[in-house]
């Protein structure tokens, strides 16, 4: 049976990965333009969602949450006042080293643990590998794809391909 390990962190990982990809794009794309690269951390796709600095904020949280809600073990706490591509990568760095102490012992029995969460208050108690499937994994790469989409209706040039990564 595969584990929670691996279906969580290098999940989880990858996904980060992808998220700096971005970020070197967002780079390049201004140096090519003459922009400042700065100037999209605050892109929206539409008004009322959040931006692209909100989009990898919720996607760290997701990615740290996770693993807080299946273990019990602590995570770091960020601000969530990003507002430059130094700023976010930081973000991202901070988060991926809090994954790399995650071991598969760490995770184990967490498919058994439970976890409960309040999402617009109201409350769902699920099994660790309900969270996992059924939550955790979907909330943190809706918020990945947004990222992906903000970039995407401001021109850069990112495909399907930029977002499943790199398959080394």
């Amino acid at each position: 049976m595969p584990s929670m390990y691996r279906f969580s962190v290098p999940v989880f990982q990858r996904g980060l990965a992808n998220l700096s990809t971005y970020l070197d794009k967002i780079e390049a794309y201004a140096a090519e333009n003459g922009t400042d690269p700065n100037d999209l951390v605050g892109a929206r796709l539409i008004d009322d969602m959040l931006p692209l600095s909100g989009q990898f904020q919720r996607a760290t949280d997701s990615a740290k949450l996770a693993i807080v809600r299946l273990t019990g073990i602590d995570a770091p706490r960020f601000e969530d006042n990003e507002t430059t591509i130094a700023e976010l990568r930081e973000r991202l760095k901070k988060t991926e080293d809090f994954l790399a102490t995650v071991t598969p012992e760490t995770m184990e029995g967490s498919e058994n643990r439970e976890v409960t969460i309040t999402p617009g208050g109201n409350k769902i108690v699920f099994s660790g590998e309900n969270y996992l499937a059924s939550f955790a994994l979907p909330n943190f790469f809706f918020h990945v794809t947004t990222a992906h989409d903000i970039l995407r209706s401001r021109g850069l040039p990112v495909g399907k391909m930029t977002y499943l990564g790199s398959f080394s």
